[in-house]
Formats: C-alpha cells, sequence, structure tokens
C-alpha cells in the first residue's frame, strides 16, 4: 500500500511532469509579412503565397505565425513598419518591391525574402543571382523582354494601332528598365510611344483625361504593385474611353481587362512562400540562388474584346493560356 507521504510524492511528479513538457515545446516562428499595397486585392497572391509555404510543411497557425503590416500604397510607411516586424523578432522577413528597401535597411541579421520586378544585382541586393550572399535571397518574377513581347501581342490584337501610350509609375524601382525596354521594343515593330505617369489614384484619372483628350490606338500598363492594387479602377477606365489595353498580370483579364501577358504573379507568391519555408528550417538566404520564374501566361478577355469590336486572331488564340469568355 502506499502511504501518503509517498503519494503526494507521486502526485507532484505526475503534476510536474506536463509542466515540464509544455515548457520545453519549442515557440512557434513568426514570419514577417511586409507589403507596398493593401490587402483587399491581394488576396489570391497571399493563397498562393500560403500554399508555398504549405509545400515546405508550414500552415499558418498550425506551425506557424504570420505579421502582416501592409502600407497601403504609403511608401513612406515602410520604414516604420519594417522597424516594427524587426522589434517582434521574426524568423523571417517576406517583402515586396518597394518593401525591400525598407526591410533591407531595418536589418542585417534576420533573413529577407524578397519579390523584385528588377534585376536584385542592380538594385544591390544580392551580390549575384546564384549566390546571393548575405541575409537576403527571393524571387525575380519580371524579364525584361516580355515588355517587348507585350507590345507585339497588342499590336497583333489591334493590327492598326500606331500610336500606344505606356502607363507607369515613376515610383516604381523598375521603371527605367521599363522605359528602356518599352522604347526599344516599340522601335523594333514600329510603334510610336507616349509615356505617362502615375503613383496616385487621382493621378491614375488625370493620365485617362489625358488619353481622353490624345486618343491613342491602345495602352499598355506597366507592372507595378500600385497598379495591381487598383486593378478595378484601370480596367474600368479603359473600358469606359474603349482603350485596347494590355497588362502584366492576369487578375487584370479576370477583373474585364483585354489581355495580359507576363510572369505568372501568383506563381512568384507561391515561391515566396516556398523559401520562407525553406528558411525556417535552417537554409541561409546567402545559399539560396535567386528565383526566376519560368511560367509565363497569355490571357484574353474575349468578351471585352468583343465590346470593342476587336477580331480575335487564329494564331493568338492557339497560343494562349487561358481566354476569359
Amino acid at each position: 500500500m502506499i502511504g501518503r507521504r509517498e503519494f503526494i510524492t507521486l502526485l507532484g511528479g505526475a503534476v510536474a511532469w506536463p509542466m515540464a513538457a509544455s515548457a520545453q515545446q519549442p515557440t512557434m516562428p513568426v514570419i514577417g509579412f511586409l507589403h507596398s499595397a493593401s490587402p483587399e486585392r491581394f488576396a489570391s497572391y497571399l493563397r498562393a503565397f500560403r500554399q508555398g509555404l504549405k509545400e515546405s510543411g508550414y500552415v499558418e497557425g498550425e506551425n506557424v505565425a504570420i505579421e502582416y503590416r501592409w502600407a497601403d500604397n504609403q511608401t513612406d510607411r515602410l520604414p516604420s513598419l519594417a522597424a516594427e516586424l524587426v522589434r517582434r523578432k521574426v524568423a523571417v522577413l517576406v517583402a515586396n518591391g518597394p518593401a525591400v528597401f525598407a526591410a533591407k535597411a531595418a536589418t542585417t541579421m534576420i533573413p529577407i525574402v524578397f519579390l523584385v520586378p528588377e534585376n536584385p544585382v542592380k538594385l544591390g541586393l544580392v551580390s549575384s543571382l546564384a549566390r546571393p550572399g548575405g541575409n537576403l535571397t527571393g524571387i525575380n518574377f519580371y524579364l525584361g523582354e516580355l515588355t517587348a513581347k507585350r507590345l507585339e501581342l497588342l499590336r497583333e490584337l489591334v493590327p492598326g494601332a500606331a500610336r500606344v501610350a505606356v502607363l507607369v509609375n515613376p515610383a516604381n524601382i523598375a521603371i527605367e528598365t521599363t522605359l528602356r525596354d518599352v522604347q526599344s521594343a516599340a522601335r523594333a515593330i514600329g510603334l510610336q510611344i507616349q509615356v505617362l505617369n502615375a503613383s496616385t489614384i487621382r493621378e491614375i484619372e488625370g493620365a485617362f483625361e489625358t488619353l481622353a483628350r490624345e486618343r491613342p490606338d491602345a495602352l499598355a500598363v506597366g507592372p507595378d504593385a500600385f497598379f495591381t492594387d487598383r486593378r478595378v479602377q484601370l480596367v474600368n477606365l479603359s473600358s469606359r474611353h474603349a482603350l485596347p489595353t494590355a497588362y502584366g498580370d492576369r487578375g487584370f483579364a479576370e477583373a474585364g481587362g483585354l489581355m495580359s501577358y507576363g510572369a505568372s504573379v501568383g506563381d512568384a507568391y507561391r515561391h515566396l512562400g516556398v523559401y520562407a519555408g525553406r528558411i525556417l528550417k535552417g537554409a541561409k538566404p546567402a545559399d539560396l540562388p535567386v528565383v526566376q520564374p519560368s511560367k509565363l501566361e497569355l490571357v484574353i478577355n474575349h468578351s471585352t474584346a468583343r465590346m470593342l469590336g476587336l477580331t480575335l486572331p487564329p494564331p493568338l488564340l492557339s497560343i494562349a493560356d487561358d481566354v476569359i469568355e
């Protein structure tokens, strides 16, 4: 028979065991997600990011937490938001193009995974694509030659086009490359280019007022997180002015834009999740090569083409990845 003293000793041990086990359980790692835009229009890309995390063995709320910071297109807020995440001692920082510089300035110790539209070597983010060095690596989803191809495809859709407007965000880190590629591509196919700038909602409206006065034959919208955030506004304005418009991301075509051609942004966000997961498992950014997604998509909105009175050329239909009816 167990005496009272022995029973209390055993009971104390039984209570201590689960407490000790609980104390030894590892703390859930935290990812800091820093973005220049607003969350409402990036829901599908967040799903892709979480899918990438899942492929690496992490599920938000189960074995990883994510702290989100959105600048709502106010880039001057990014440094303070980055500093918040550093103070939070996140295990890895994920940042899009405009946000990555704030993240880089905030820490040299926390691993950073970026998504940028410009060559990150030229931007001074990494030493090389194959061996980044330092605490940064990530995804470079915009390839310069896509600009030329997008203009060629737009010309096929609008064969009589001679003058094409190009809308760009002058605050975009890739603006110089974008404009250089646009001018070069336009010369190659005999197009006259008119460049319009917009970095605010009001400036987008002002750009379309200019387009309404000057009536170019078509419009190409440059790749930019701000434009992605405002894609419904851009598509509606293009429709209101009956202006054939090409975009870089399929989300515009799904919202009613005429066509999109470019690297899959959703796939790029999935890669972000994969890399964030690999770093949580111990990989070093210096050893992870910068990824350039090879998945390119041509998406055509047939309903919009009909509304604009455009006939889709069979050769273009044959190479389209998706035709939205």
